[in-house]
């Protein structure tokens, strides 16, 4: 059997950003050895682009002033990888340039609508030249500088592999733009950049990586290209069309603010999203060890840190490590232990994963908007086994694979992606839909089980949603609860005669400004009207869940016991016993579930308490269960990374386990056998 590319076995990526005057200080072997203690088996090392890190003879590739003249540095650190069996992806950045190459060339460069250069740290202190951006359909970042560049290390240097950092489209108003433009759409680059045609940078972007994928492929076909890709607004068949693996940064950027941290879900989320694409490598998670950029030179703190790190291989991700230089010149000593400690912790679990596959019965239908961002965390939150699926990437054959389908608020749908959602009720499938305008609800409004009548309300405040009849499960967890927190905009809609109402609206009982004020005018004037927040019918042999609400803003915004709950009940409701996992909600712990071969590999991430977090809080007698297949039955179950006690049971065909203590992330392993 042909042996498996080596970009398609699992990997513990490490990369050093090297700062020039730390360039004197590098010893390569002892810096290669560091990597391999450290349990990295991939470099990733700067190479060329704004400096180059060999004797380049390019013109116009700025060399690092401070490189050795009496040996190779970059030669003897590949030399030394090498030797120890890790690979080397070499860093290119041909994003900016330096100054002087602007006096020279500077028809190169991205220009206002002023005609004037994007100028990146003028007012940076010390004896440094300007950088300047480079336009991405100009002759630097292609024919002049990046291709020959390309074609010099592929010459002198056994590397592995390629990244390009900051590959992407700065915007650019030089006329080699206009004239691209006005090819292509046949009309004037317009001002306002709000106004381009959507597929511009993408395009831009694309015709780039193009030009340098076939250089280096010319070259050496066996080298892989690796290429940014983002969860937002990003289409992943673009950036596959010219990459080999793909890459994604959810950077965990204290500096912004403890009020406008990323959301604790988002290296989980930015990882489903890259596994979405089919037959294609795993795609990488890339984690900085600092707070943010302003603040690279110090670590984040070790629980923070540990657990977002967790979260790339528990949602089946390899893992990336970018550090500020290398071992010697990093200050913050925890860096290095946590990247060693999660490293090793990969190694105990990555043969199991390897080509292990996610088990999740629900899907998200993912919009880049706020609704499907409030989804996402109420999921998480109530340990749903769920995947993400992008506008462009619907098709019947996938939304099949899955029990439950979640469509968030304002999600657009096309006429075919409605057909293909209406197909997928009507075969057996089951659907959430959350809608308050009618224009987005009418594509599918003969599914959902209301009358075409809708109109959206005001903002609505001091409101709440009923739970209406009896054995409502929705109301599991929540049974002393009959009014829970409601507000935002809703849909005005009547139900159709065969569609049953499941919540109801309780209008406001008072303005905001009268809320408190006297509590003795406190009264809801109206306690019960007949109209719908949530409905559910029938279609075909599927169902309807309609939320006429904005139960993901809720959520994201106020993150309220009730509303989550309200989550994992519109779930459970719809999976019934067909549920595979099942668990009491935990706030801040992540769940991933994989099969491989007689295995199932269940992921816990730990991320208990406020953020960013300061200590881990071990959470201990962790029970969960899961439905076996028929006619199998468990060999063994025991805790891949952490070692910890796990006690089961099993009856009628659902496994009970119980995890001694979690930590920051276990992995544990059931395996079967089948019943002869």
């Amino acid at each position: 059997m042909k042996d498996r590319l080596w970009w398609h076995k699992p990997l513990r990526v490490i990369q050093t950003n090297l700062q020039v005057k730390d360039t004197g200080l590098m010893n390569p072997e002892k810096i290669v050895r560091e990597i391999d203690e450290m349990a990295g088996n991939v470099l990733v090392i700067n190479t060329g682009g704004i400096y180059a890190w060999y004797r380049s003879k390019v013109k116009y590739h700025h060399i690092n002033e401070y490189l050795p003249e009496d040996f190779d540095l970059l030669g003897e650190i590949i030399h030394e990888c090498h030797k120890r069996n890790i690979r080397v992806v070499a860093r290119f950045d041909f994003s900016k340039t330096h100054d002087y190459i602007f006096q020279q060339r500077p028809q190169w460069f991205v220009r206002d609508l002023n005609k004037k250069p994007r100028i990146y740290g003028k007012d940076r202190m010390g004896v440094w030249s300007l950088l300047l951006s480079t336009c991405i359909n100009e002759g630097y970042r292609n024919d002049e500088v990046a291709v020959p560049v390309l074609n010099e290390v592929l010459d002198t240097y056994d590397i592995d592999g390629i990244f390009f950092n900051a590959p992407h489209y700065e915007l650019c108003h030089c006329d080699t733009c206009k004239a691209k433009y006005y090819d292509i759409y046949k009309k004037p680059l317009p001002e306002n950049p709000d106004d381009f045609e959507r597929n511009w940078p993408s395009l831009c972007l694309k015709d780039n990586m193009d030009k340098l994928r076939k250089t280096v492929k010319a070259k050496r076909a066996d080298v892989p290209i690796i290429l940014y890709y983002g969860l937002y607004n990003d289409n992943l068949y673009d950036r596959t069309a010219t990459a080999d693996m793909i890459c994604t940064e959810p950077q965990d950027v204290l500096s912004l603010g403890w009020d406008r941290i990323p959301p604790s879900w988002r290296p989980t989320l930015s990882i489903k999203m890259g596994r979405t694409l089919e037959n294609y490598p795993k795609p990488f998670g890339i984690v900085h060890s600092c707070p943010g950029m302003d603040w690279r030179h110090t670590g984040l703190p070790t629980a923070e840190y540990m657990f977002w790190m967790s979260q790339i291989p528990a949602s089946g991700g390899h893992i990336w490590h970018s550090i500020t230089g290398f071992n010697d010149t990093i200050s913050d000593k925890r860096i290095i232990k946590s990247v060693s400690d999660i490293n090793h912790m990969i190694k105990k679990s990555e043969d199991y994963m390897d080509n292990a596959k996610p088990v999740s019965q629900t899907l998200l239908l993912w919009n880049s908007q706020q609704s499907s961002d409030g989804w996402a965390e109420g999921l998480t939150n109530t340990q749903v086994l769920f995947d993400i699926l992008d506008n462009y990437q619907i098709t019947l054959e996938r939304l099949k694979n899955y029990k439950v389908v979640i469509i968030p608020e304002n999600f657009d749908l096309s006429d075919d992606n409605a057909g293909i959602i209406k197909d997928y009720v009507e075969e057996g499938g089951s659907i959430i839909i959350e809608g308050t305008k009618k224009d987005s609800l009418l594509p599918i409004l003969d599914i959902i089980g209301i009358e075409i009548d809708i109109v959206t309300s005001e903002y609505l405040a001091a409101s709440y949603l009923r739970f209406e009849g009896g054995d409502n499960q929705l109301q599991k967890g929540l049974e002393n609860t009959p009014l829970i927190p409601h507000r935002g905009m809703t849909a005005y809609c009547k139900p159709n005669e065969d569609t049953r109402v499941l919540a109801t609206l309780v209008p406001p009982f008072a303005p905001l400004d009268a809320v408190g004020a006297p509590p003795e005018r406190a009264s809801i004037l109206t306690p019960r009207t007949d109209l719908p927040l949530i409905t559910l019918h029938e279609y075909g042999s599927g169902k309807v869940l309609f939320l006429s609400f904005q139960l993901s803003m809720l959520i994201r915004e106020y993150k309220l016991n009730e509303h989550h709950q309200l989550v994992k009940n519109c779930v459970d409701m719809l999976l019934g016993r067909d549920r595979i996992f099942n668990m009491n909600r935990i706030n801040g712990i992540q769940v991933n579930m994989y099969k491989k071969d007689n295995y199932l590999l269940i992921h816990f991430v730990n991320g208990i308490g406020q953020r960013p977090l300061v200590n881990n809080i071990p959470y201990h007698n962790l029970d969960f269960s899961v439905r076996l297949e028929e006619n199998t039955r468990v060999k063994r179950i025991f805790s891949c990374i952490a070692g910890e006690k796990i006690e089961y049971t099993v009856e009628e065909g659902q496994l009970n386990c119980a995890l001694n203590t979690l930590n920051v992330w276990d992995m544990v392993v059931v395996e079967t056998e089948e019943i002869r």
